[in-house]
């Protein structure tokens, strides 16, 4: 482990004010190239699902530092689909991607008890939040793509906020939703499959159903978040 990571950085409310006030008129692509100037790329966690929205974070990174690492949560519980978009952005962009997850004892638990049809927090817990928990002490700031349009949490956040002990930075927070399929399809980028079948959301196979927004997740639940960004 490099030993700057060791050290790690107590962001102040006044030093995350002035990044947010520093950001907040950046375009996504300005607000990347400036994080490697405040930050470098060993302090920085990037998180990606592979799922609606990642064909656009992903792109506007790989643009800008292909040694950034992208870490994916695998759950064991995605969809095919999304295991094979995941392979197409990785060659596509030449990502660097690690995947982490569960240990196989909670993992079949989760399996054998089927605990996302009973206790989905729980769930999600085990296969989602630890394994990230696991890794996110090792680093000064976590990369996301939440956009505010997705959900009333999300349109609560600002583009830098202090959460479980980690600077967040959402690079994509006030891109609409029409932004990022223009963005798309100017670039000619891969669309998630599923979005042609309904999905506008993709998570676990279990708990994910065609819908608008997040209404498709976590269905007949009132849960919205897995846990992550809560």
């Amino acid at each position: 482990m490099n030993k700057a990571l060791l050290e790690r950085k107590n962001f102040s409310e006044i030093e995350i004010t002035k990044l947010n006030k520093k950001y907040n008129t950046l375009s996504v692509r300005d607000r990347i190239i400036e994080l490697y100037t405040d930050f470098d790329v060993n302090e920085i966690m990037l998180t990606s699902s592979f799922a609606t929205s990642s064909a656009f974070l992903l792109h506007e990174f790989s643009q800008v530092n292909k040694e950034q690492v992208i870490y994916f949560i695998n759950t064991t519980y995605h969809f095919d689909e999304t295991l094979k978009y995941k392979e197409q952005l990785t060659n596509l962009y030449g990502l660097k991607v690690e995947s982490i997850g569960a240990n196989k004892i909670d993992n079949d638990f989760t399996t054998k008890n089927k605990t996302w049809e009973t206790q989905p927090e729980f769930c999600c817990d085990i296969n989602k939040v630890r394994p990230l928990n696991l890794i996110k002490q090792r680093f000064n700031l976590w990369v996301s793509g939440l956009m505010e349009w997705q959900s009333d949490h999300r349109s609560s956040l600002n583009i830098f906020e202090k959460r479980n002990g980690i600077l967040k930075f959402y690079p994509l927070l006030n891109v609409t939703k029409e932004e990022r399929e223009t963005y798309i399809r100017e670039h000619k980028l891969p669309f998630h499959p599923l979005i042609a079948k309904g999905y506008s959301s993709v998570g676990c196979t279990h708990c994910t159903v065609p819908g608008n927004g997040r209404s498709g997740r976590w269905n007949n639940h009132p849960k919205t978040e897995c846990g992550l960004h809560l």
